[in-house]
Order: structure tokens, then sequence, then C-alpha cells
């Protein structure tokens, strides 16, 4: 049995032979355990006249939603980076070397550009419908069930998602800084550079209600 799950039964039969909680508490404190898990067994009953102590809501792991979730990720991940592709690409398209004064590099640079654009247009064409598809599966199925919330998969999902958001937004900000310390701060790095910060603000506003009043839960 884990700790965890000893602790868990320690509260609930301390709990049903009428202890009051800050005597267990104060029992697993001074048996070792620190505050805060002392503090998470405690909080995974609920306070109620029931004569029978009443388990919370706990998060759970689904081999179901790991190959859901790892599938959505993997979507949104190419969905992002190929984004950016695009419209880096399309930046650069528009404001490369005049084909006048420049006609070899422009037609170079042209086909390379063009090549980019069909790739990225590829890859967005399978992965854009799939997160679209799963993020409405998923959001409709925990509307139907709240207890889909609660999952420890759809939790780390989320909060990797933002997490490379936020480094994102961050590191294209430090980029930002440099370029224009180093007088490199053209219109189209400019450009780019809000595009960057476009498509992870875009992310985040996706995600911004999941974490509202919700920490990452840990097993």
């Amino acid at each position: 049995m884990r700790q965890a799950d000893q602790l868990s039964e320690f509260v609930r039969t301390a709990l049903s032979d009428g202890r009051s909680r800050a005597d267990i508490s104060a029992a697993m404190t001074q048996a070792g355990w620190s505050v805060g898990e002392a503090t998470s067994a405690m909080d995974g009953w609920a306070e109620s006249s029931f004569s029978t102590p009443v388990p919370r809501p706990r998060p759970y792991v689904s081999a179901r939603e790991v190959f859901l979730y790892g599938l959505m990720f993997v979507a949104l991940s190419m969905t992002t980076i190929y984004l950016a592709q695009l419209g880096m690409a399309l930046v650069d398209l528009w404001m490369q070397a005049d084909p006048v004064t420049d006609n070899d590099n422009y037609y170079y640079n042209g086909n390379y550009l063009m090549s980019q654009i069909r790739w990225a247009i590829a890859v967005l064409v399978v992965f854009l419908p799939v997160f679209v598809f799963l993020n409405i599966r998923t959001e409709r199925t925990a509307r139907a069930d709240p207890a889909k919330r609660r999952s420890l998969v759809r939790k780390w999902f989320v909060s990797i998602a933002l997490f490379v958001s936020l480094v994102v937004i961050l590191g294209n900000l430090i980029y930002t800084i440099y370029a224009l310390l180093n007088g490199e701060l053209t219109p189209q790095f400019l450009a780019k550079a809000g595009l960057v910060a476009v498509i992870a603000l875009i992310v985040i506003f996706n995600f911004r209600d999941e974490m509202k009043d919700r920490a990452v839960a840990t097993v």
C-alpha cells in the first residue's frame, strides 16, 4: 500500500472513531509526517455530519486519456510550429529582395519559401482538424461529465501547453530586446516576433479557463 493510501486509511479510521481533525493532524505530524502530507490526507475526506467519513473526489489517470491527450498534444505542437513556419515564410516572401535589382536571389529564395509554405500547409491540413476535433470533443465530454476535469492527464496537458507558451513569449521578448540593443530591429524581424507572440497568446487564451482555481494535482 502506498504511503498516501496508508495515511488516507488512517484518517478514515480515526474519523470513524470520532476523533477530531485537529487531533488526527497532530497525531500524524507527531509520527513524523509533514504538515503538508497531513493536510493532504485530511483534505481527502469531506467535513460532514454523516456518521461514516465521506471521501472527496480524487484525480485519476486513464490509459485511454493518455492516448487521447497525447495525440492532442502532438497535434497542438505540430499546428503551432508549422503555423509559425507558414507565417514566417509568408513574411519573408513579402519582404524579400526586389526581383528587379536582385533577380537571382529573388527566384532562389522564392522557390525555397514556396516549398516551405507548401509543406507547412500540408502539415496544417492534417493536424489542425485533428486538434480542433479532439479539443471540441474533450470539452463536450467535460461539460457532460465534470468528473473528467479531474483527470491528471488533462491537467498535465494543459499545464505543459501553458508553460511552453509562456516560455516562448518570454524568449521572444528577450530576443526582441536583444535585437533592439543590437540595432537589428527590422520590420521583418518585428513581424516574425509578433507572429510567434500571437500564436503563443492564442494557446494561452484557449486554455486559460482550465487553470482557474485548479492546482496541478500530483499522485
